[in-house]
């Protein structure tokens, strides 16, 4: 077995996640890197939709940007944005939203926007929203890729620029929104899966390697625990081959 490091088994982990033939909204980064590396091993007929109008790229390197050019290259299709809004994303023609996140909470929400202080005058300033607040509200189900630390797994977001699930169970519901929401969290530790109940994140995997209390250390709440707690399977010698080409 080939020796990988942690994000390369968070981003197999998540890349394992997605299923041939889905319709994918992909953000850039992580979500990508993964997105992309399941089209090259388990989903070949994955499709990739991102933010700019692409749908169905199919790029031999990563992108740099929603506006890459490789992007529109490589597309089965462009389309204006809005019509990827008005008419893939929100009529929930979308199966999975994949998103990363500045600070996420137990209840999955995500922060983009800003860190510590006022929002007029915050501590750190992030890139903003962008489509995130849409894609976690209308896909059919959301997964998130983040690496876990204390200063990232927060008990409560300083902004909530894309719902999770609110303060818990039923606020989706109340809110009117279409997709089911966060269905997986995978991290540089492991997977974590909403409580079917509560809807508080759960972890449910660990990666090879990595025990309990680091995964507790790392997030800044109690963590809950499944009593499954199975162990990820290890990344295979053609899952990292194929990583690494993309990455190079």
């Amino acid at each position: 077995m080939t020796d990988y490091t942690s994000d390369e088994m968070m981003t197999v982990a998540a890349a394992r996640a997605l299923e041939n033939g889905a319709v994918c909204f992909v953000g850039i980064g992580l979500p990508s890197t993964a997105a992309n590396l399941a089209r090259r091993t388990h989903a070949p007929d994955l499709v990739l939709i991102y933010e700019s109008g692409t749908i169905g790229s199919k790029p031999g390197t990563l992108p740099l940007s929603i506006g890459d050019g490789v992007l529109a290259e490589t597309a089965d299709s462009l389309v204006g944005v809005p019509e990827i809004f008005n008419y893939w994303l929100q009529p929930g023609r979308v199966d999975v939203g994949f998103l990363g996140a500045a600070q996420l909470d137990r209840f999955a929400n995500i922060n983009t926007t800003v860190i510590g202080g006022d929002y007029r005058d915050p501590k750190v300033r992030l890139p903003g929203a962008g489509g995130a607040p849409e894609i976690a509200a209308s896909c059919r189900e959301v997964f998130m890729i983040v690496r876990q630390t204390a200063r990232a797994f927060v008990e409560r977001v300083d902004f909530v620029t894309s719902l999770g699930f609110g303060t818990g169970a039923g606020d989706r519901e109340r809110l009117g929104l279409r997709g089911a929401g966060p269905r997986l969290v995978i991290t540089d530790l492991g997977v974590l899966r909403p409580d079917p109940r509560t809807c508080e994140l759960t972890m449910t995997q660990l990666h090879p390697g990595v025990d309990l209390a680091t995964a507790k250390a790392r997030t800044g709440w109690d963590l809950k625990v499944s009593s499954d707690l199975v162990t990820t399977a290890p990344p295979t010698d053609a899952e990292l081959a194929a990583l690494r080409e993309l990455a190079a």
